[in-house]
């Protein structure tokens, strides 16, 4: 499947091409969705955050599963997870050089994250455990 490298958003008065790889996280803001790049660019769409995780599945496929709905604010991109501190309600998402933003996030919406993470990793290792056996 060919992998879609720019996501179109458009409004009325502003049109968007963003790398999709490029992208850190939406984030809710009433009926205006706010997005965050890793060159540190924000653009603004009038769309709700339903609609944009909507537009995000309906554009990009398979390639939609890197972007989480994370609590009530926020789609987040998984490659940029760094830290989820379930106590102080915090989630770092960074590159590991340029930039760092940490959200607040609500503890049960970080519980939710971090075991979608630690699955991952088991069923990794699972994996790789078979392909050696």
């Amino acid at each position: 499947m060919k992998k879609i490298k720019y996501l179109y958003l458009n409004s009325r008065d502003e049109f968007f091409r963003v790398d999709v790889s490029k992208i850190v996280y939406f984030e809710a803001d009433g009926n205006y969705t706010n997005f965050m790049l890793s060159n540190k660019l924000k653009g603004v769409v009038l769309m709700n955050l339903t609609q944009m995780k909507d537009t995000l599945s309906n554009r990009l496929k398979e390639q939609a599963s890197i972007f989480a709905r994370v609590g009530k604010r926020f789609i987040i991109n998984l490659s940029y997870v760094y830290h989820i501190d379930v106590s102080k309600q915090r989630l770092t998402l960074t590159d590991g050089e340029k930039f760092a933003y940490n959200l607040p996030i609500s503890k049960d919406a970080l519980k939710k994250l971090k075991d979608l993470f630690l699955v991952s990793v088991a069923n990794e290792t699972k994996s790789k455990e078979h392909k050696q056996n």
